[in-house]
């Protein structure tokens, strides 16, 4: 498998279908600008649907990959090790923070274990089935996944993306369940925008206390050292420093993107696995929106290299793809307002005014 193929099957939101968007939008009677970046979000997904005006978002889902991450046996998470199937159960039962709002908002959420360390007995068979390890290595001293584990870790998510949009799926908020997985994130990060580790190392979504910072910060200037060899193949990249979610979710953002489906990014790890995307695909991005502002610095990195503005910045760093989810009513909003505003009466002329003009008298000169 190349990821370099995919350059060649995907192609940029309709310029045209933007530009009647832009035009449209110039006849509305509330004025242009007056409605800030709901202007600009309405226009790109009428892009991305080839519509004008644009349709409403009427089946948005949550996908969320789960994964371990070895090198969460540092202590340079905030949560234990091995501990994201409890983040699963969560979501499951519906008292994560992403479920309550999701429930509240009416969207799926689909829960996608493509690395989990547990027992595939603790969680439902559907969420387990696409397994494609238990765990991910430790990736400061060893690689994250075998070649052939990363193929199909990427080809999962390929798979997954194919499911939603057959199904009607018009739009994904994509998020992350993982323990240890921002220290991969902020190495593929380092790696593709070539900075240090200290530059990109947060706190990550449960927090960190100094001590924890510092420790990640080693394992994330180890990782690099694995990662530089490897930059010229995005697949060899995942597998030397990602894991089986974060490939899975590349995978998933290059096909959301041959398929036309728009996708949210959520938190640093989306970002990281779009990063890598956009390696292989430079029109990628145009298909994503950056949900919101973690706080994390490789997000910023990632974020800012891939021209991506988010669209909210409320300090939410639960993850989970939760402050994804809180972005998906500005764009339903976006949509709703380009759609159905009215457009201005046109204005009459002098002829059609209904009274007459007197005709000037000539002048000496005529």
């Amino acid at each position: 498998m190349d990821l370099d193929d995919f350059s060649e099957l995907i192609e940029r939101p309709d310029s045209g279908t933007r530009r009647d968007a832009e035009e449209r939008r110039e006849r509305l009677v509330v004025p242009p600008g007056a409605l800030g970046r709901l202007d600009e979000l309405g226009e790109w997904l009428s892009a991305a649907q080839g519509a004008v005006p644009v349709r409403p978002v009427e089946q948005p889902r949550v996908v969320l990959f789960a994964g371990d991450h070895g090198v969460a046996s540092l202590g340079v998470s905030g949560r234990p090790a091995g501990g994201a199937h409890a983040l699963v159960r969560a979501v499951l039962d519906g008292t994560s923070p992403v479920a309550v709002l999701a429930r509240r908002m009416d969207v799926p959420v689909r829960v996608v274990d493509a690395g989990l360390d547990c027992d595939p007995e603790l969680l439902p068979a559907e969420v387990v089935r696409h397994r494609v390890r238990r765990g991910s290595g430790r990736i400061d001293v060893e690689d994250a996944l075998t070649p052939e584990e990363a193929e199909r870790a990427v080809r999962l998510g390929i798979a997954l993306a194919d499911e939603e949009a057959d199904s009607g799926t018009d739009l994904v908020v994509l998020g992350d369940l993982s323990v240890g997985g921002t220290t991969p994130a902020s190495t593929l990060i380092a790696a593709l925008c070539g900075t240090d580790a200290s530059v990109v190392t947060g706190r990550g979504g449960a927090g960190i206390d100094d001590l924890a910072w510092m420790r990640k910060c080693a394992a994330v200037r180890d990782a690099l050292r694995r990662a530089r060899p490897v930059l010229g193949d995005q697949l060899e990249l995942l597998a030397a420093v990602g894991g089986a979610d974060l490939a899975a979710m590349t995978g998933f953002l290059l096909q959301s993107a041959v398929r036309r489906m728009p996708v949210i990014l959520d938190g640093v790890v989306s970002a990281a696995c779009a990063l890598v995307a956009q390696r292989a695909a430079f029109r990628a991005p145009d298909w994503w929106l950056a949900g919101q502002v973690t706080g994390e610095p490789a997000q910023a990195k990632a974020l800012d290299r891939m021209a991506l503005n988010p669209l909210l910045d409320h300090g939410v760093t639960v993850g989970e793809g939760t402050g994804a989810l809180l972005a998906l009513p500005l764009v339903r909003a976006a949509a709703a307002l380009a759609a159905e505003l009215p457009e201005r009466e046109p204005e009459a002329g002098p002829e059609g005014s209904g009274e007459r003009r007197e005709e000037p008298e000539a002048g000496p000169g005529a």
